[in-house]
């Protein structure tokens, strides 16, 4: 590897400015905290999950779903969001974790989970939609968890067809 004059002034500069004390309010020397070379702030880790089953009948979506954490952090919550299709009708009456945040949209806190999955949550809900829809696609994801990366979003990411059958249809 070949170093030029002009690089080792470079790097030589970085390292002065980064381990020069700064100065601050009336000229005063404050310690700058310093990261070691390759060490970076690392997020915990999740793997969160959501399955059931959702089943449209006339007016009404049921919705049933269990949530989980499979870790290896556990978590003090996850927010799961429930879009559907079709306009919902009004105000719904739903469980005391859960708020309506637009016409299509339902978000709902899980409480915490515990990284070993003994932890789970259970939600039921009974949404009432606008008119009588022959079918329903249903979103199911986590939009916060926490702070935690979850690289296995397949599991807590689903999207739903349900007929007007009454069926039971699973995620």
């Amino acid at each position: 590897m070949v170093v030029t004059h002009k690089a080792l002034l470079v790097v030589s500069a970085a390292v002065a400015v980064a381990s020069a004390p700064a100065l601050g309010a009336g000229g005063t020397a404050t310690a700058v905290p310093t990261v070691a070379p390759g060490a970076r702030s690392v997020a915990p880790e999740a793997d969160v999950s959501h399955h059931g089953h959702v089943s449209l009948w006339g007016s009404g979506l049921g919705v049933w779903l269990i949530s989980r954490n499979s870790g290896p952090s556990d978590l003090t919550g996850a927010t799961v969001r429930l879009r559907v299709s079709v306009p919902l009708s009004g105000r719904q009456v739903l469980p005391a974790q859960c708020l309506q945040s637009d016409a299509q949209t339902v978000l709902c806190r899980t409480g915490p989970l515990s990284a070993d999955g003994t932890r789970q949550r259970q939600l039921a809900l009974e949404l009432q939609l606008q008119g009588r829809p022959a079918e329903v696609v249903v979103r199911i994801d986590t939009v916060w968890n926490g702070g935690a990366t979850d690289r296995d979003t397949k599991n807590s990411e689903h999207e739903v067809l349900a007929p007007a059958t009454g069926d039971e249809y699973v995620f």
